[in-house]
């Protein structure tokens, strides 16, 4: 069995990511998220989906991103604008 390096449980379905060169063990996925998810840089919430990079800068959600000053950036195509 194996111990998840986030809450401690020594568990026989653990498993490991690799993420940016170091591998990590986990017992779930919210143990996972956890400790390797980005945080909003406006709001705080954990990115869990695809989220938004702006100016080097992880966002949630184009709101939050044009809250700190990302005007340009969009959720999706359907709401961009045409060039």
């Amino acid at each position: 069995m194996a111990k998840c390096e986030v809450c401690g449980n020594d568990y026989y379905l653990a498993f490991q990511v690799i993420a940016a060169g170091a591998t990590h063990t986990f017992d779930s996925f919210e143990c996972a998220i956890h400790k390797l998810a980005p945080v909003c840089a406006h709001c705080g919430c954990k990115v869990i989906g695809h989220g938004i990079e702006a100016n080097g800068t992880f966002y949630c959600c184009a709101h939050c991103a044009h809250m700190q000053g990302a005007t340009q950036i969009r959720d999706n195509a359907a709401h961009a604008r045409p060039d």
